[in-house]
């Protein structure tokens, strides 16, 4: 890059004030005799003059400080017969700004200073480009390699003289590598907070951290964020690339180098998605197998790494009116606009994203904000549902997708409504009735109203809040501890052959008030919370009772009875002649 110290020992002339500063890039050579050329400069110039305009001393000062102001790099004094040396007042005021100032002799015209700083600036310019050329073809055969970001990191490392950092959308590190001097945690965290507090706030511009131990030699870049007509203009970034210097500050080669890796890291991005899409096809298979319990642990964690899933794993649970393999398109795309990996995947009416195990209420922000562009996408008769399970640690990943999955149903319960958004009682044909069949709303205690139809606007995010004590049994993720748990619970109520009779005729109640006769609606995935049984006045009121024909037997019986009594002195008899068909019963009756 080319100085004012450069260009001055080139020409093989002298400073005459501002030493110290004339190591400043020199970005072009302009001319002007105006009193005031600033509107005319952009700063980074050197200003040739030959003092036409200047005029008495307090205007030379102002003509300095104008200058400084306006960040010129420099000026060129052309003495001339008239005018044999720079005027003091001008050096006495660059002096004490510390201005670079330096006389340009009469043999010396303008255009030869500014032929030597033209050539000299093309050619480091078009130096920069060959490096620059040579350390993209570099890192494009990496990509090529399949080396992976963490080659492209150290590449740039080696290149910028420095540190190189390359995060996710929302700041997680994806590679680190450094040059010479190691970056230390804490700023390192700090960069990742700064990173994530962009991202959430959708700022996706050039960043150039204030923290003081990078003042100067660092410089953030987003990946992905502008220029792609297919993105949302409040789309997050996919990617940030940091770059930090051992000393000093970046030049001109390494910022244009920063801003082409960019493309580098997007590439490598993308290939890593194409790379990942035969994993994803399966993305169905492995949340069945999920949702059954058959993967768990380190191998469920391994299957969903492919995803983009690291330690720690969410999940949305999604359902609308329309037809599910629409919602699934939508929340797929919902997630790239949020820079988001995850698995998405249908199963039966609803669809799935386990995404990474950001915390809580990100998460909640996350399924509010996909649910939001889901129900923009389906139109606004699409009614979306959403529930979001917590974070925990990937091989648990059953236990949040059951979590959201319940939670959506349990806020749908509550609502008076099927999970799909739609009235329930209207699917049944039982319009105007009870969720019991009898008037009156089993979900709901007594006093409470019902919860107002879901609105056509996208909904509120449903989470454990709304399970109640049903995360208890959320938790008990564990079939053998499920099945203590139930025992303890219900053991005591079959001791005997009583307590057996009672938890029969218990369980039928319960059967009865949670399966009204005549519903047809599919079980729901838990019960509704406090289910109020039916009062003494209503059990089984709805059910018809049985017609009891006659009893030989008791007829038999009844007669003998008042026989003995009246040989006792009671009333008279009357003889009681047995039915048809009942001879048998009779004969039996008398052997006894």
């Amino acid at each position: 890059m080319l100085t004012v110290r450069d260009l001055v020992r080139d020409l093989g002339l002298e400073l005459l004030s501002g030493r110290d500063a004339a190591g400043s890039p020199l970005r072009w050579v302009h001319i002007s005799e105006e009193p005031d050329p600033t509107p005319w400069l952009s700063g980074g110039e050197l200003l040739l003059c030959s003092g036409l305009g200047l005029g008495d001393a307090e205007a030379q000062r102002g003509y300095v400080e104008r200058l400084v102001d306006h960040g010129v790099a420099g000026l060129g004094f052309g003495v001339t017969p008239e005018r044999p040396s720079t005027p003091g007042p001008l050096l006495d005021a660059a002096a004490e700004l510390g201005f670079p100032v330096f006389e340009v002799p009469p043999e010396m015209p303008f255009i030869a200073v500014t032929e030597r700083a033209f050539s000299t600036i093309v050619n480091d310019n078009y130096a920069v480009l060959r490096r620059s050329i040579s350390a993209v073809e570099r890192l494009q055969r990496l990509v090529l390699s399949e080396r992976g970001l963490d080659a492209i990191a150290g590449v740039l490392a080696s290149l910028l003289g420095g540190a190189v950092l390359i995060a996710d959308g929302r700041g997680q590190w994806l590679a680190r590598r450094t040059f010479r001097r190691e970056l230390g945690e804490d700023v390192a965290a700090r960069l990742a907070d700064r990173l994530h507090a962009h991202a959430r706030a959708r700022v996706v511009e050039e960043i150039v951290p204030d923290d003081p131990e990078l003042a100067g030699r660092a410089l953030v870049l987003s990946v992905g964020a502008t220029g792609d007509p297919g993105r949302r203009a409040d789309a997050a970034p996919h990617a940030w690339v940091v770059a930090v210097k051992d000393a000093g500050g970046l030049d001109e080669f390494d910022r244009l180098l920063l801003h082409q890796a960019t493309t580098v890291v997007a590439l490598e991005l993308l290939r890593r998605r194409v790379a990942g899409s035969t994993e994803r096809r399966l993305a169905g298979d492995v949340l069945s197998s999920l949702a059954a319990g058959e993967l768990r642990g380190a191998e469920l964690a391994r299957r969903l790494e492919p995803f983009g899933i690291g330690d720690r794993v969410a999940a949305l649970a999604l359902t609308s009116q329309g037809p599910p393999a629409r919602l699934e398109d939508a929340v797929e795309a919902a997630l790239r606009d949020e820079a988001v990996d995850g698995l998405v995947a249908r199963t039966g009416p609803l669809v799935c994203a386990l995404v990474p195990g950001y915390p809580e209420d990100e998460v909640v922000e996350l399924a509010g904000r996909v649910a939001a562009r889901a129900h923009e996408a389906l139109g606004a008769d699409a009614r979306v549902a959403v529930g979001a399970g917590r974070p925990v640690d990937a091989g648990e990943a059953r236990r949040a997708y059951h979590e959201a999955r319940w939670a959506l149903e349990a806020r749908a319960l509550a609502a008076g409504t099927a999970p799909d958004g739609s009235d329930g009682a209207r699917r049944n044909g039982r319009a105007g009735r009870g969720r019991n069949g009898d008037g009156r709303d089993g979900g709901r205690p007594h006093g409470h109203a019902a919860a107002p139809a879901a609105a056509a606007g996208p909904p509120a995010v449903a989470t454990h809040r709304d399970l109640g004590s049903f995360q208890l049994l959320l938790s008990l993720q564990d079939s053998e501890a499920l099945r203590l748990y139930c025992d303890s619970l219900l053991g005591p109520l079959e001791d005997g052959e009583g307590a057996r009779q009672r938890a029969a005729a218990l369980a039928r109640g319960v059967h009865r008030v949670q399966r009204p006769v005549g519903d047809r609606r599919p079980p729901p995935l838990l019960p509704p919370p406090h289910a109020p049984l039916p009062g003494p006045a209503h059990r089984g009121a709805h059910r018809p009772r049985p017609v009891v024909g006659p009893r030989p037997h008791r007829v038999l019986a009844g007669a003998a009875r008042p026989r003995a009594r009246g040989a006792a002195g009671g009333r008279p008899l009357t003889a009681v002649r047995p039915a048809a068909g009942t001879a048998a019963c009779a004969g039996r009756s008398a052997s006894r």
